[in-house]
């Protein structure tokens, strides 16, 4: 049940800052969506609760959210660079890598950041690697540099990381 409770919380603060409408209707409908998402989904993102919240989990995934945020917009900044650039350096690729991450949740926060991430789309997402399609090689060596995957594995609670290569 708080599980539930936390992820309506951070779905309807997600929904909210990405829509900005303070219009009675509109604040309904966000609070129906966030219900109805934490409803589907909240043992995913949160997990299951045997004694609460896990405060440290929580203040990690805020500030992963953050980082990641950052990191989108240098992503974008890249891409501008790429498409302006008068020989239009793009170069292609196809990154095949190993993972160790254990969880559901992780896997899949892992796969949905790198294709949020702008110039790089996960392609196929497994227990045991990931095939990603990158626009240029900085974007594939920045996913093989291996920063986000030890946010990811630090929210997961091991610090190991996993070897990559291209």
């Amino acid at each position: 049940m708080l599980s539930f409770l936390l992820t309506s919380i951070i779905m309807f603060i997600f929904w909210f800052s990405l829509s900005g409408q303070t219009a009675p209707m509109f604040l309904i409908l966000g609070v129906v969506s966030s219900l109805l998402v934490a409803y589907w989904s909240h043992d995913l993102l949160i997990g299951k609760m045997v004694k609460g919240p896990d405060l440290r989990r929580i203040i990690l995934l805020i500030k992963y959210f953050l980082w990641l945020a950052w990191e989108i917009v240098l992503a974008n900044l890249h891409l501008i660079y790429l498409v302006l650039h008068p020989k239009m350096p793009i170069e292609p690729s196809i990154v095949r890598f190993k993972h160790d991450l254990k969880t559901d949740m992780g896997i899949a926060l892992f796969a949905n950041s790198i294709t949020l991430t702008p110039g790089t789309i996960t392609i196929d997402a497994n227990r045991h690697e990931y095939i990603v399609h990158a626009v240029s090689m900085k974007t594939a060596q920045d996913l093989l540099s291996g920063s986000m995957h030890a946010k990811i594995k630090e929210i997961e609670g091991s610090k190991e990381m996993s070897k990559a290569n291209v």
